[in-house]
């Protein structure tokens, strides 16, 4: 029970890590260090986004405490 849940949340999770918004320059930006990466920034999400946003924390929060109770159950 608990596997098949494990793997309905993760596979959503891998769907909505796709679905947000790249928030660097690509791939050039990474190599070169281009705009840098704040942690702190504050982040002006709207509408969409951020319930995408709140929508993967709530599954990656999900996923780690069904892998801890998988792991002692």
């Amino acid at each position: 029970m608990l596997n098949a849940l494990l793997m309905i949340v993760s596979a959503m999770l891998i769907i909505l890590s796709l679905l947000q918004s790249g928030k660097t320059s690509g791939m050039s930006g990474a190599l070169t260090g281009a705009g840098g990466l704040n942690l702190f920034a504050n982040t002006k999400e709207r509408g969409s986004e951020k319930f995408i946003s709140n929508a993967t924390m709530v599954l990656g929060i999900a996923f780690f405490v069904l892998v801890i109770l998988i792991r002692v159950i």
